[in-house]
């Protein structure tokens, strides 16, 4: 149980009906439509398998013949690659609590549907059970966001340079929900994060 008044994940102070619990309702349901929309997201892949359906740099005058698909869009779709492997990392680490079923049989397409099944129909007990939700929350967001962005050729977020009131620098993008400082340990939201001044640039040699 949670027993700071807080959500872990944006830090906003909960609500009367969300004490007792890790996330926020408005975490909590955007980390599950994240795993509603990541099989289908998948799926859309195969439109994107072909080399040069990307938006990456053209290369000219090479001596080898480019291979005949888009390998970081293949990888996406491995057993093994960063997505399926560590959503069924989460669930088998549910599973040790007791409130998931792992199923690693079929195919990655299955596997995954599964998978996000899975934690969606456990994500309310895991709220209020698992300390490390936030992380869980995190990941999703960022398998998310890398899906997303590969279907609609979306670029990463700019990251920018901003200071910590004890002088450290903090790397962040725009879309940050919150970060604490490894110089003080100060622990900004996404609004206050933002508020902070940007880093001066150093001069070049």
């Amino acid at each position: 149980m949670n027993d700071f008044p807080a959500c872990l994940r944006c830090t906003r102070d909960l609500r009367d009906h969300e004490l007792g619990r890790y996330l926020c309702g408005s975490c909590e349901d955007r980390t599950a439509s994240h795993l509603a929309a990541i099989p289908g997201l998948l799926a859309r892949l195969d439109q994107h398998l072909a080399r040069g359906s990307s938006s990456g740099p053209a290369v000219s005058g090479s001596k080898t013949a480019p291979a005949p698909l888009n390998l970081s869009v293949l990888n996406l779709q491995t057993e093994r690659g960063p997505i399926l492997a560590p959503l069924e990392t989460w669930v088998r680490d549910w599973e040790f609590s007791g409130y998931a079923e792992v199923n690693e049989t079929g195919t990655v397409t299955s596997r995954l549907t599964h998978v996000c099944r899975t934690l969606r129909f456990n994500l309310g007990r895991a709220v209020s059970q698992h300390p490390a939700i936030d992380e869980f929350a995190d990941e999703v967001a960022a398998i998310h966001r890398t899906l997303a962005r590969t279907v609609t050729g979306e670029k990463p977020a700019r990251h920018v340079n901003v200071v910590c009131t004890c002088g450290q620098a903090l790397r962040i993008t725009l879309d940050v929900r919150g970060i604490t400082c490894p110089g003080c340990g100060a622990e900004y939201g996404h609004s206050d994060v933002l508020r902070l001044p940007l880093a001066e640039r150093r001069a070049a040699a």
